[in-house]
């Protein structure tokens, strides 16, 4: 079926034939994406208050510990529920596991309004983390499985603009209660009272959302090969006993070969972004300190939401170039444009209005671009019954590395000589992802393995 649509004319145009089950299908995961996004960035925005009204006395000496902390728990939690939730959905499906992970992290996140001590906090992050992680993988193997070959890669990168638009929503949403202060000191606690929204979602979900019929033929007919429609070379005939699917990377060869090719793909995106966007909102601050520019703080703001913006026209684009040039060339075209505008951002911007210009730039490439191909490639390089423990496996295995950064965030700064010096220290990192991505198959046009 799939050939038969790439033999089309190409006057056709990329969304005829979508049914209304496959934009119900992106919405679903578009929604549930938004909510992560939301998620996010509420827990940096509301950091400052938020440790003010948890931390005893003797903690709140060394603030910037516990912020680090709080935000490493968040991200181990949101590692390991991504890994967990993306194999679970190989066995119970994707829109079951769907469920289960927006109606559990809104849950989570509404609790965490009520915490009044750190290691309450910590651990309600730490669960809101663990079920937060398996929407994306879950989200994005349903889309992959579902839409058509003309289509999917634009599909899949409208659902990954879901999360810059939810980070959007926070920020607006925080600059409206931070100014109005409605509870006060307190007032950060509205910000997760409306993370809790989502589990209203999970009823349209339910209603509104097929499951995955690759996926579920599949399993059907016992087709085990993690990397193509037919077994690997070598590998034992199908039987009943279905092996595990996260061993089923490690054991296949080729398996193995894309598995820890993507996965170093994905730390260098993981540990370049986290870089530039953490350190971004303090050494714009910094410049604008420099130039005596009054209420000098809110220029962090600013510069986030502009990085964002270009973050999420990236999105918006990312599937109809992908779709032009290849997915080998994109991958590399982005971690040059990542490079490139790092180095203009941290060594050659000395005013906040040149930041202005050059932080959705920025955004576009270390953040837009640098994640995007994680919902469009992996999931045609893996079969439907090891898909969603791929795509899982290469997204998180990089954050259960990258969680103890924000830890160790001021040594790292110390350690380089300052800010800037950090940021182009691991912002160099990005010259791997450049030539890594030619040692992988191009997959445009060839359609997935069933």
């Amino acid at each position: 079926m799939e050939h038969k649509e790439l033999a089309m004319s190409s006057r056709t145009h990329w969304y005829d034939g979508l049914t209304a089950m496959h934009w119900r299908v992106l919405k679903a995961s578009f929604l549930g994406w938004i909510f992560d996004g939301y998620e996010a960035l509420a827990l940096v925005v509301v950091l400052g208050p938020m440790l003010h009204s948890v931390l005893s006395p003797e903690q709140a000496a060394s603030p910037t510990t516990y912020a680090g902390l709080v935000i490493g728990i968040t991200l181990l939690g949101w590692g390991a529920g991504g890994l967990i939730g993306g194999i679970l959905a190989d066995y119970v499906g994707r829109k079951r596991m769907m469920l289960w992970s927006v109606f559990l992290y809104a849950l989570f996140s509404g609790l965490t309004a009520f915490s009044q001590t750190f290691w309450v906090l910590c651990g309600l992050r730490f669960l809101t983390g663990l079920a937060m992680g398996s929407e994306w993988s879950t989200g994005v193997a349903l889309l992959s499985e579902t839409w058509p070959e003309r289509a999917r890669a634009k599909g899949a990168g409208f659902l990954q603009s879901g999360f810059g638009w939810g980070t959007l929503i926070a920020a607006v949403v925080w600059y409206a209660l931070s100014s109005t202060h409605p509870f006060g000191a307190e007032t950060w606690r509205l910000m997760f009272v409306l993370g809790a929204v989502p589990a209203l979602f999970v009823l349209y979900i339910r209603r509104g959302v097929s499951e995955s019929e690759k996926w579920q033929r599949a399993v059907r007919e016992k087709r085990w090969s993690a990397t193509s429609n037919e077994q690997a070379a070598g590998d034992a005939p199908a039987s009943e006993k279905r092996p595990f699917t996260l061993t089923q990377l490690f054991n296949e060869p080729e398996a193995l070969r894309r598995t820890l090719l993507l996965l170093v793909l994905s730390i260098v995106t993981t540990v370049g972004w986290w870089a530039i966007s953490s350190w971004l909102p303090t050494f714009t601050v910094s410049l604008a300190k420099a130039e005596g520019i009054p209420d000098a703080l809110s220029w962090g703001s600013k510069i986030s939401i502009a990085y964002t913006v270009g973050a999420i026209a990236a999105y918006m684009i990312a599937g109809f170039v992908v779709d032009a040039i290849g997915r080998r060339a994109f991958l590399s075209l982005t971690f040059v444009g990542s490079l490139i505008t790092t180095f203009v951002t941290y060594k050659l911007t000395t005013s906040v209005e040149a930041m202005m210009i050059v932080a959705p730039i920025n955004g576009f490439f270390t953040l837009g671009c640098a994640y995007v191909w994680m919902a469009i490639y992996p999931c045609e390089l893996f079969g439907s019954s090891v898909r969603s423990t791929a795509i899982s496996f290469v997204f998180n295995a990089a954050r259960l590395i990258a969680w103890v950064f924000p830890i160790i965030a001021g040594s790292m700064i110390k350690s380089f000589g300052g800010v800037s010096q950090a940021a182009l220290a691991l912002g160099s990192v990005y010259l791997i992802g450049i030539v890594l991505p030619w040692f992988l198959p191009e997959t445009r046009g060839a359609g997935m393995p069933d």
